[in-house]
Order: structure tokens, then sequence, then C-alpha cells
């Protein structure tokens, strides 16, 4: 087997493999004689056909099958020869068998970054203040009064902020009717935003039966795609209108909301403690991010492009993923996987790049990923969907999907690493989260 090794980028290697002629003729013979004890052809007997007949027919499949096999029994030895780390799949192209007998091929391979770690240890982070405010805890209470109140129909006012207000809605776009931005019978609570400010408050002072026609103008960011940046004019009946009757905020409410408060206290105080754990988490997941951050800033070095474009290609299904969820597609959103590719460029980059810092500290460090870990990842993913562990595992059978749960529960494990090492500063005011 002769082996040459070109550069044609920082990362990327062209590797071209030369099979000899008393490596590959014998696959050949071989392939064609099983296929001579199989094939039938009209006017030969089973396993008298000749060879010269058979090449004619089947030498694309014959070619084709053997090619594959040359290339899977070869490749990791020749990147082995050459001594290359390899971080995905390679490329193989010009596939081909010569004249003189020999086979070659091309193998386009991505290697790992070669690169200096800086320091990882004792990385100072600030940790987010965790308060609770009396502010917060009214806003809850509010918030929950609001959500338990009695509905009572009324017919004798115009609509007011906090009723809730049934409606049928179809929208146009320069006079088109917009399939997406239709519903009959939706219920809309005026005041809450969710289904806009500016929608909502068209319908303050229509009464039961009234339609109207109302054009709502929608900023370039905002979370629908098919309305952003969009003039949607709303032609809209009020089917039926009703108000809250709330309650009063006491001893019996609290009862109401649950048997396991005994008094408007225990209320108070449950919410209170809630609102700490997810606040607490929260801050702890921000040590992370700002970990990695830090990471991010000390170590700039160039990645694989084709793992670059393996995570785009993750975040663009997961779009996807979420849009189906809603009923659309990427087209009837208005978006286009080229831009959506382009978009995600810079943050898939830091994806790819943040992993191979983890994964170089994780050598360093000797840090792996154990039974003990699976287990406890195993155990969370039941609780998490109510499965018994013995389902997840079963689950976790193939190794395709063994291996993305292995990596995660590595990194993991180095983060949870880098936290201890880190010092941590108590903020003295509560901060912002930063994205993940």
């Amino acid at each position: 087997m002769e082996v040459r090794v070109e550069e044609i980028g920082t990362l990327t290697k062209k590797i071209s493999v030369t099979l000899p002629e008393n490596v590959v003729q014998p696959k050949l013979d071989e392939a064609y004689d099983k296929l001579k004890k199989d094939i039938r052809i009209k006017g030969f007997r089973r396993g008298k056909v000749p060879r010269s007949v058979i090449v004619k027919n089947y030498k694309p499949q014959v070619e084709g099958e053997v090619g594959e096999k040359l290339v899977q029994d070869t490749y990791f030895d020749a990147i082995e020869k050459q001594g290359l780390d390899p971080v995905v799949h390679p490329d193989i192209t010009s596939v081909k068998y010569n004249e003189d007998g020999t086979f070659t091929y091309v193998a386009n391979v991505d290697t790992k970054p070669q690169f200096e770690l800086a320091s990882y240890k004792g990385i100072e982070i600030e940790k987010p203040a965790v308060t609770v405010s009396d502010e917060e805890i009214e806003n809850e209470l509010k918030a929950l009064r609001k959500d338990m109140a009695v509905l009572r129909a009324i017919d004798d006012r115009a609509v007011a902020e906090g009723d809730i207000v049934v409606v049928d809605f179809q929208g146009y776009h320069k006079g088109n009717a917009l399939k997406q931005v239709k519903n009959d019978d939706y219920s809309v609570d005026v005041g809450s935003g969710r289904m806009g400010k500016e929608f909502e408050e068209k319908l303050v002072g229509m009464k039961k039966g009234e339609e109207a026609s109302h054009v709502v103008s929608f900023p370039e960011k905002h979370s629908n795609p098919i309305l952003a940046g969009k003039d949607i004019e709303f032609r809209i009946k009020i089917k039926d209108v009703k108000e809250r009757v709330l309650a009063d905020l006491n001893d019996d409410f609290a009862k109401d909301v649950s048997d396991k408060f005994n008094s408007f206290e225990d209320l108070k105080n449950s919410i209170r403690e809630r609102r700490m754990k997810e606040k607490e988490e929260s801050a702890e997941g921000s040590l992370t991010d700002r970990i990695m951050q830090k990471l991010l800033d000390t170590h700039d070095f160039e990645v694989p492009n084709r793992l670059v474009a393996f995570e785009i290609e993750q975040m663009v299904k997961q779009t996807e993923q979420t849009l189906m969820k809603s009923g659309l597609s990427l087209e009837a959103a208005g978006l286009s996987r080229e831009e959506l590719a382009k978009q995600n460029v810079e943050m898939a980059t830091k994806r790819v790049r943040g992993d191979f810092v983890l994964k170089k500290i994780a050598e360093v460090e000797g840090i792996k990923v154990n039974d003990e870990d699976l287990d406890r990842g195993f155990k969370r993913i039941g609780e998490q969907y109510n499965m018994p562990v013995a389902k997840v595992k079963e689950y976790f059978q193939s190794r395709d999907d063994l291996l993305p749960f292995m990596n995660e529960l590595l990194n993991e494990k180095i983060l949870h690493f880098l936290k201890e090492e880190a010092v941590i500063v108590e903020a003295t005011q509560e901060t912002p989260v930063l994205e993940a």
C-alpha cells in the first residue's frame, strides 16, 4: 500500500492511497466467484455463467462493493501509518480501478487542532447574588390569584384589560390571507401580552358580537418569523367576553391553592423557597456559562470546518423541530437553511472550540466517564421522563445513541471539576445571567 499526504488546509489533509494489483485482483475474483454461484442468466445453467458475461452485466455493482470494502479495510491502516488523528469520518473521493490493476482513492481528513492549554484552574468568576424580594412574592401571588379567578360572562360593557375574550381572527398581508395566522374560538387574555401588546390593545373597547379590522405592525425581531417586520391586517370578531372574579388573599385562598397549606403565610413561604431554589439553580448554570466564556476568551485556534458544518446542521435541525411543533416548516416561516446556517456559524465555531478545550483538560487531568457516572445519568433521565432505569438503558443499547450521551456526561464532569477549581466571587447584587 502506497500512501501520500498533502496539506490542503491547516487541519485538512488529502490522503492518496494506492493498493497494488496483488491485493485488488483477489478481492475482485472472490466477488465474481461468489456471484457466479448465485446468479441466474437466461441461457446458462446456474453456476456455469462465463466470467465475461458476469463482468458485462455486473461490473459496476461488483467494483462498487469491492471498492467500498477495500477502502474500509485499508483506510485506518493508512492514517495510522501517517500518524494522523482524524476527528470525523473522512470524505472519500476519486475512487478508481486503474489499467495496471491497482486501485486508488483519496480521503480528505480533518485532524485534531494542536494548541497549548492556557490557565484553566483558579478561574475567577462572579456568582450572581441570589435574593427573593417581597415584590417578587407579591407579583407571583397576583398571577396565582389571576389564574385561579372565576370567569363571569359579561354582555353589558366593552372589553377592558384583564378580561378573557374569545375571538375569531384571520390575518392578511398585502391583501392575502395567511393560513398560519388564523384561529376560531381563540381565547385572548387581554393585557397579558401573549398575543402581542398592540393586538390586545386593539380589542379594548370592543363589545361582544362586534367585528373590526385592525392593522398591527410587528417588529423585525418578533419571535414569529411569519409576522416579523410585517404590517398584518387582522379581521376580528368578538364572540364572548368574560371578566375575572378575584378571590381575597387570605388563609382560605391558600387552602384552595393546595391542601398542604394551612395558612396564607405557608403559601408565601413556599413561593419564596421555590423561587430561591430556581434562582440558585440558575446561578449555578450561570457559573458554567461564565467558565466556558473565560476558556473561549483565552483559547483562540482554528477548528475543523467539517465539525463546524456538522454542528450548524444540528442547530438548523433543532430550529426545524421547534417550528414543526407549531405546524410550520422553514419555508412557511420565511426562513431558508442557507440563512440559518450563516447565522449559526459563529456559535457553532465556539461550541466546537469549547469542546476541544474541555477534552484537552480531561486528557491532562485524567477525567473519564465511569459506570457510576453512567448510572447517575440513566437515573436522571428516568426521573425526568418518569421511566424505569432499565427502560432508559434499553434505549442506549446502540453505540450511536450512547456515545453522544457519554460525551455530554464527560463535559458535565469536566465543568464540575473546573467549577470546583474556580475562585468564586459573590456578587453584591443580582447580575444578569449569561446566555447559555
